[in-house]
């Protein structure tokens, strides 16, 4: 039953971002992309990792989308104001995306299959084990990055900032 659920929801996601990636339509991309994004925290929840899960939904499919909808509704995308891209354009977009085929034709070469043990601890992904392991094994780069976003911030408000 967990594989059917597994295939079921692994499959929503392909297509789903296949459709971000083919639609015309900017709008249709970004509703595509939100299923996208719930499917893979579907995919985390059934890989016991409930953390990431809800994660996923708050900050992806909350957050960043709310933006690219607010920045999709503030653009004007019509097509007549669009300058015509011509073939050197399309040229390069299929080299370019030929080039990172083979690149990922070069990374699947070393790819060996891992096994899994059958019964997986339960307890792996929950918050209280990702807490614990933060604030003891990783304490030096859990501070490192909140000071690090911490300068982001500062500099961000200070680029902001007019000189009054």
């Amino acid at each position: 039953m967990e594989a059917a659920i597994f295939y079921l929801i692994s499959a929503c996601a392909v297509v789903s971002a296949l459709f971000v990636v083919f639609s015309k339509s900017p709008m249709y991309s970004i509703i595509a992309l939100i299923i996208t994004f719930f499917s893979i925290a579907g995919l985390y929840i059934l890989l016991n990792a409930q953390f990431l899960g809800i994660v996923q939904i708050i900050v992806y499919s909350g957050a960043i989308m709310v933006l690219f909808l607010y920045i999709l509704m503030m653009l004007n995308l019509k097509t007549q104001n669009e300058p015509l891209k011509g073939g050197t354009f399309q040229l390069t977009a299929v080299i370019a995306g030929c080039l990172v085929f083979i690149g990922f034709l070069g990374a699947l070469k070393g790819y060996k299959q891992i096994s899994f043990p059958d019964n997986p601890d339960s307890q792996i992904g929950l918050t209280k084990n990702l807490g614990h392991l933060l604030f003891s094994q990783y304490v030096l780069p859990f501070e490192l990055a909140g000071v690090l976003f911490l300068s982001a911030l500062v500099g961000a408000v200070m680029i902001g900032k007019r000189n009054l």
